[in-house]
């Protein structure tokens, strides 16, 4: 594999340093940006900082499925590999999404950090934490029906006929999920998810009145 010498004040995306000759255990960073217009400079100074051998980017939505430089670091990394994030929304489309890429990463014996909620697979408490979210993710699909249903039979007893919610229900739940069981702010999930603030608290009341009246 070639490479070559970064200078220290560069850190052009999809390159590598050169590392001393040692067995493979490479920190391998990845870094994003919803737009061409956004700066990734921020997140490959983070990540530099970190001591990455690689960096791969891209400058696209999180909610795209087709993410070049996501697709290049997958095909890269290696057994014994960690790979690093500035945060979880910058890796992952969804939470569903993000579990589906731990497991993949578990399965190919590959660590996984995110520097801002300080998670790290390789520790008890990053493992913990995953498999915690993992956990609620299976209830809220379980529980997710249940309301819908709910939500239908109250909309019929109102007499109202129902028709193409405005948001996905996918997206309400994802945030809903995120902002119960996370450290993010309000503003912060809306902005992961592309959802408004008033369709989030509105997406939580609702919620909470079908708890009140199930049996």
């Amino acid at each position: 594999m070639s490479s070559r010498t970064i200078p220290q004040t560069q850190w052009p995306g999809n390159e590598e340093l050169v590392m001393p000759s040692s067995p493979r255990a490479y920190k391998v960073g990845y870094a994003r940006v919803s737009s061409s217009a956004q700066k990734l400079d921020a997140q490959f100074d983070a990540l530099k900082h970190t001591g990455c051998h690689k960096v791969f980017s891209d400058r696209v939505s999180g909610i795209k499925a087709d993410r070049p430089g996501w697709e290049q670091l997958m095909a890269y990394v290696r057994p014994g590999d960690r790979v690093i994030v500035t945060e979880l929304s910058r890796m992952s489309r969804s939470l569903m999404h993000l579990l589906e890429v731990v497991k993949t990463f578990e399965h190919q014996d590959i660590e996984m950090v995110s520097l801002r909620e300080n998670i790290d697979t390789s520790t008890a408490t990053g493992r913990g934490f995953l498999a915690m979210m993992g956990g609620i993710a299976q209830m809220e699909r379980e529980l997710k029906a249940e309301r819908t249903a709910a939500g239908r039979a109250a909309a019929k007893a109102r007499g109202r006929t129902g028709g193409r919610p405005r948001t996905a229900p996918d997206k309400l739940e994802e945030a809903r999920i995120l902002y119960l069981h996370s450290d993010r702010t309000a503003a912060e999930v809306c902005h992961t998810v592309g959802i408004g603030r008033r369709t989030l608290f509105s997406y939580l009341a609702q919620v909470k009145r079908q708890e009140l009246i199930s049996p």
